[in-house]
């Protein structure tokens, strides 16, 4: 998966089309992703020791394909694909597609 976490991404299609949020988790095996302020829904919780009842608002996660990497170029935040390239060393680097630059 080309997202990880703590990556600045923007939802791309759905009804948060537009928002932009950092990913607090990333979920390969589901091809998800768990984005700050996106896509967050009333969840109904059971009191037990130490928590109080009640319905809370939290994130739910969103499919990887809806969200894009956002980076930074000359003080503007552009929306970009995800590459990757080989260093000297041989280890593998993320890069921007759009703007070529490493992430």
């Amino acid at each position: 998966m080309k997202i990880k976490k703590g990556d600045l991404v923007q939802v791309i299609t759905g009804k948060d089309r537009g928002k932009q949020g950092k990913v607090i988790q990333a979920m390969p095996a589901e091809n998800k992703v768990l984005v700050e302020g996106v896509n967050r829904v009333k969840k109904h919780t059971k009191p037990g020791p130490g928590t109080q009842g009640g319905i809370v608002t939290v994130e739910a996660p969103v499919h990887v394909s809806n969200v894009q990497l956002v980076v930074e170029k000359d003080g503007k935040k552009v929306v970009t694909r995800v590459g990757y390239r080989f260093d000297d060393e041989g280890n593998k680097i993320r890069v921007a597609k759009r703007t070529g630059e490493d992430i």
